[in-house]
């Protein structure tokens, strides 16, 4: 069960905030997808999902050798409507430009690597 403390220790840094917005919209995104939305390096990416997943915000499915990253299922409501209010209250202007990177990505998930 997500403690207080990690929800907001998580909700601390504005790239976690970006990811979480992603996933929340999306519902479920491979590790590539996100590193293509961002435009940041894999590790990067990586070390700040592994954060959100430590905290319990986050779960992962494994399909193949990609990893898939969605909101866990048993997260309470009350930490669920924090992240939804942390994912609103997002720059716009960043999130339609991280929705247009990971529209415009070229290599799925069937094709890129986690």
């Amino acid at each position: 069960m997500i403690q207080a403390q990690a929800l907001f220790d998580s909700l601390s840094d504005a790239i976690r905030r970006r990811l979480l917005a992603l996933i929340q919209k999306e519902g479920e995104l491979c590790v590539c997808e996100l590193v293509a939305a961002l435009g940041m390096p894999q590790p990067k990416i990586s070390r700040h999902l592994a954060v959100m997943r430590e905290a319990g915000l986050l779960a992962i499915r494994r399909e193949g050798t990609w990893i898939y990253y969605r909101l866990d299922a048993h997260l309470p409501l009350w930490a669920y409507r924090i992240v939804e209010i942390a994912s609103r209250d997002a720059p716009e202007a960043e999130s339609d430009e991280d929705r247009m990177r990971l529209a415009r990505m070229k290599a799925k998930p069937t094709t890129c690597l986690s």
